[in-house]
């Protein structure tokens, strides 16, 4: 009984996985076609956006059907994976992150974590002041390290790392510091990338966003 009853779990988590590959392959159509036909349009070639779209929901509908992600930190990350495909997608192209998607970003954020309770959207929001002061202070001193984008999309990454712990932003922005350097090293190393050239630092941004925010869904779930 304990073996089937194992086997049928894990079956239905395969098949949950699943599900959330297909909507995330549907979101992520509609990241790519969104992002075409905004007012400074981004084309992206397909099946990018679907397939990282795709693979970033499977794993956290995974995580949700196995009972280690809680339901409530569900649609923050899902939510997050959508935005940073989407953004990545746009600064690797065209070495921008578009206001359309940034601005909105930091309202749906606290709308997402609305159900985790009153006091998580206050952490969250001074979360998202905290991280665009910090980035805000760095594009002054370092504007071709960190542009206007960057510290706009600072504020949603700020509020949905704060809803974790305190520390979550600073750690945050520490691994995309640390991403955006091995970029750098390993384009220098590789050739692609030409001595002095500046690296775009909000996919780092994002990639360390999602991550954290994961582990902090994950701590939750275990605790």
């Amino acid at each position: 009984m304990p073996f089937t009853v194992a086997v049928s779990g894990a079956t239905g988590g395969a098949v949950t996985a699943a599900g959330f590959a297909v909507a995330g392959l549907l979101a992520g159509s509609a990241a790519r076609v969104l992002l075409a036909r905004m007012r400074r349009g981004a084309r992206v070639p397909p099946p990018c956006c679907e397939l990282a779209v795709g693979v970033l929901w499977a794993a956290t509908g995974a995580a949700w059907a196995a009972g280690a992600l809680p339901s409530g930190w569900l649609p923050v990350l899902l939510g997050l994976g959508w935005l940073a495909v989407a953004l990545a997608a746009v600064d690797v192209l065209h070495r921008r992150l578009p206001d359309a998607l940034t601005l909105p970003a930091l309202p749906a954020a606290l709308l997402l974590l609305a159900p985790l309770g009153a006091a998580t959207v206050l952490r969250a929001s001074a979360g998202a002041v905290l991280l665009v002061a910090v980035h805000g202070v760095v594009h002054l001193l370092a504007p071709r390290a960190l542009g206007a984008g960057d510290v706009k999309l600072a504020a949603p990454l700020g509020a949905v790392l704060a809803a974790g712990s305190w520390s979550a932003p600073v750690l945050g922005a520490l691994l995309a510091a640390v991403i955006t350097g091995l970029v750098a090293v390993a384009g220098l190393a590789c050739g692609g990338l030409a001595r002095g050239a500046a690296v775009p630092h909000g996919p780092s941004m994002l990639a360390a966003g999602w991550l954290m925010l994961a582990g902090t869904g994950l701590a939750a779930g275990a605790g």
